[in-house]
């Protein structure tokens, strides 16, 4: 059995981690809502650069189509972008980022497809590595940088299209959460390269239906558009994952801030019951001390 030293001792600690806590979650809740102002935000420019595309993509076709559109007639190599977080204290968020990734490297490993891992952010490395060592690639950094913007987002998509432009895959898939709640931060897996044209294109899209003279040439927009989705899509995720470890954050320290206070209230009644039992055995020692006298 503890004893009240020890007792004390861990009320004092566990008090100490309650105030971290508390004050972590607060830091959270003030930095949440900024980062889903900015994701939420970013998502109408980004479907409506889709439907852009998608009226762009209906009009070119075959060899004229860019390479980016077209891809490489295989789809036998394939790159996972996986966008992770870069500090801890956020839950199981990277968890299910990872355990999403994981599945889509199997399904594709069981199809007979080779899989590569471009990764973002370090948490999510050190699972991936123990699962698939043989198949970790890139490496991007945003450690040192406070909040990851668009710069960073151009940077992973210059790499990416520098790699598929080199040869190094066939198609890849962007792997981040999309934030929804402070509870909820669902996964997804997008493929990024070839972008894919929409199934619905000319449905709801930019000027459906009507005759529309582009200039410069369809082919033209479409080598600058297409570049500059994947780099949208690239800061979407960035910006979602930004928003998805604050709310993961705050509701894991509120968590971690209820526990500590019901052990703190275990501890303690464990404490007055020790210190009642040892009071307790001091008088029966006195009393039976006195009659001996």
């Amino acid at each position: 059995m503890a004893s009240l030293k020890e007792l004390k001792g861990r009320i004092t600690s566990v008090k100490s981690t309650q105030k971290i806590t508390k004050a972590k979650q607060m830091v959270a809740a003030a930095k949440l809502r900024k980062a889903q102002a900015r994701a939420e935000a970013a998502r109408p420019y980004a479907e409506r650069l889709a439907a852009v595309m998608a009226s762009l993509a209906t009009k070119v076709s075959g060899d004229n189509a860019p390479r980016l559109l077209a891809g490489t007639g295989s789809n036998q190599r394939h790159l996972l972008v996986v966008v992770n977080t870069d500090k801890g204290l956020c839950g199981g968020l990277n968890s299910i980022i990872v355990r999403a990734a994981s599945a889509k490297a199997r399904e594709l490993t069981a199809e007979g497809k080779d899989v590569e891992f471009y990764l973002v952010g370090r948490k999510g490395r050190a699972p991936l590595k123990r699962n698939f060592p043989n198949d970790i690639g890139t490496q991007f950094d945003t450690s040192q940088v406070r909040d990851p913007g668009f710069e960073e987002a151009e940077q992973i998509a210059n790499e990416v299209i520098g790699m598929f432009e080199n040869g190094r895959f066939d198609v890849a898939h962007l792997v981040y959460p999309i934030f929804q709640s402070a509870l909820v931060q669902d996964p997804t897996v997008q493929q990024i390269v070839p972008v894919p044209a929409p199934a619905n294109a000319g449905e709801g899209s930019v000027n459906s239906g009507a005759v529309v003279e582009y200039e410069p040439s369809e082919e033209e927009i479409l080598e600058e558009l297409l570049p500059r989705f994947i780099k949208t899509q690239v800061f979407g995720a960035l910006l979602e994952i930004a928003a998805s470890e604050q709310g993961a954050s705050m509701t894991a320290m509120d968590n971690a801030t209820r526990n500590a206070g019901d052990l703190i209230d275990k501890l303690t009644i464990q404490y007055n019951r020790s210190r009642q039992a040892a009071i307790t055995t001091e008088l029966i020692e006195i009393i039976a001390g006195a009659e001996a006298l």
